[in-house]
């Protein structure tokens, strides 16, 4: 059914509509990050005098937040990779499972995964916290992967597991009746088609791990492991009197590119990969 001018004309009105709330925040977190520390309390929405100022601050070598920011984004960047990777591995297996072999007990693990999922994280941060520093975990790299496979790993699962029921089962029987084993069949017959589901499932786990702020605040200490949503909690100014809020707007701005990289180097990879886990049938 073609759309008549005027429904096209309140379609284009409403997408602006949504454009502007959406990034409306990030315009004004860049244009804040260009601010001079007298231009926060103006009220205006642009800087009256743009300054590189807030990004020297967290990245040259004399900045006075660089010491707190670079190691920050070093252990986002690879406990991020590392949960991404792991949980990935092990929801492809278990959703190939879930979603080619009848076992008992195959419905609960994924309500489990859905239940852990929307658990609320606040609410083990404490027994975690005792845990990790009696067993030596606390304000380590290995102390934060493991929660954050709690909160990738589910989220995986049930993605990848919508991304198997759609390859037919014809084309495994077919590859084991040529003479593979099943394993070789899952590697090389079932794994290529759900590349672009795995490739999705791992960037929407590695934005998982990348934003959390609860783990990262409450199970680290010092930059050892303090990935960068906690760190810039811990931004000052150059006197107690000085607002951090440009270096802050700098940091938070350096810490999006990746994402908005990675969203536009594979979008196309995202979408068929969304695409193909929407398709029923």
């Amino acid at each position: 059914m073609a759309l008549t001018g005027r429904q096209k004309m309140w379609w284009a009105v409403i997408t602006v509509l949504v454009l502007v709330y959406a990034l409306f925040p990030v315009f004004s977190i860049l244009a804040t990050s260009f601010k001079l520390p007298g231009d926060l309390t103006s009220g205006r929405f642009l800087p009256t005098t743009w300054t590189w100022e807030n990004y020297s601050q967290i990245l040259s070598p004399d900045g006075s937040a660089r010491d707190l920011f670079l190691p920050a984004l070093r252990n986002s960047i690879g406990i991020s990779l590392i949960a991404t990777l792991i949980a990935v591995v092990l929801a492809t297996v278990a959703a190939y499972a879930i979603a080619r072999l009848d076992f008992p007990g195959k419905r609960l693990v994924l309500t489990t995964a859905l239940g852990v999922s929307i658990f609320p994280v606040i609410s083990i941060v404490t027994p975690l916290f005792n845990i990790w520093r009696s067993i030596g975990l606390y304000d380590t790299w290995a102390g934060l992967i493991i929660p954050y496979l709690s909160l990738t790993l589910p989220i995986s699962m049930w993605t990848l597991a919508a991304f198997f029921r759609q390859i037919p089962w014809e084309l495994e029987q077919a590859a084991q009746v040529d003479g593979a084993t099943p394993m070789q069949a899952f590697r090389k017959a079932i794994v290529p088609l759900a590349a672009p589901g795995v490739f999705t499932t791992a960037l929407i786990a590695f934005f998982i791990a990348w934003n959390d702020f609860v783990y990262g605040i409450s199970l680290t200490s010092t930059s050892a492991a303090r990935p960068v949503p906690a760190a810039l909690a811990f931004f000052t100014g150059e006197s107690y009197f000085e607002d951090p809020t440009g270096a802050i707007s700098a940091a938070a701005v350096v810490v999006t590119i990746p994402v908005i990289v990675l969203v536009l180097l594979f979008q196309r990879q995202i979408v068929a990969g969304l695409t193909q886990g929407a398709v029923k049938g």
